[in-house]
């Protein structure tokens, strides 16, 4: 099944001004298209996203050499250490 021809591509556009009228017809069309650019405006968007957080995670994790040992995690002082290094107790 391939594309309409032009009589039925006329009896499309017949049955869509009946249905809608004419004069929302290029209201219609217009808010599609404003809708396209937008979801594609998005769409780059989200692509411009993923890619700077991929150089992003390259950037924050360094390559290390052969026998050279791994930086030590940093991790969050606990409660009890906040507690104890607390100067109003």
């Amino acid at each position: 099944m391939g594309l309409p021809g032009g009589w039925e591509l006329i009896l499309i556009v017949l049955v869509l001004v009946l249905l809608f009228g004419a004069t929302k017809l290029p209201q219609m069309a217009r808010s599609l298209g404003q809708s396209a650019r937008v979801f594609k405006a998005e769409a780059r968007g989200m692509k411009a996203d993923e890619e700077a957080a991929k150089k992003d995670k390259t950037e924050q994790q360094p390559e290390l050499t052969a026998g050279e040992p791994s930086p030590p995690p940093v991790t969050a002082p606990s409660v009890e250490e906040k507690q104890r290094n607390d100067p109003k107790k």
